[in-house]
């Protein structure tokens, strides 16, 4: 049997972008991406905070340390700039590969920088501080 189970998530992102005349998909800042393990053209699910709009679209790079978020396409009807989302991919995972499984969960603050990280780094299930440092995210546990 397989699960389908939350893969990634950027929490709370701001939208800084939308544009009705493009072919489609969502922009999103290229160091998100890999912090979040979302590959470029995976399908991905934005949860529109401001609206309620959920929707489906896929993700494309967007230039690094550029906190872009970019709705294109006809999704840009489903957001407007400044408007706070939740991103999410999913995975299929076979029941075996369930138990040992962890999302990659990235928190973002209003300008889209990583303000905590919980994945599957050492020590999962604590939450990691993120600093940005010349554009590149690396996170830093938490003393408890």
């Amino acid at each position: 049997m397989e699960i389908t189970l939350l893969k990634a998530k950027l929490h709370q992102a701001t939208v800084t972008l939308t544009e009705l005349e493009y072919e489609g998909s969502c922009a999103i800042d290229s160091d998100l991406l890999a912090a979040a393990g979302i590959h470029e053209y995976e399908q991905i699910h934005i949860y529109n905070l401001n609206n309620g709009e959920r929707f489906t679209t896929y993700a494309i790079q967007a230039e690094a340390g550029s906190g872009v978020i970019s709705v294109n396409g006809a999704a840009a009807h489903k957001a407007n700039k400044g408007d706070r989302v939740i991103i999410c991919a999913y995975a299929r995972l076979s029941s075996h590969e369930v138990a040992n499984f962890k999302p990659k969960l990235v928190y973002l603050d209003q300008v889209n920088d990583a303000n905590f990280l919980k994945g599957d780094q050492p020590g999962q299930g604590t939450l990691l501080q993120a600093e940005v440092v010349l554009g590149v995210t690396h996170a830093l546990q938490l003393l408890e």
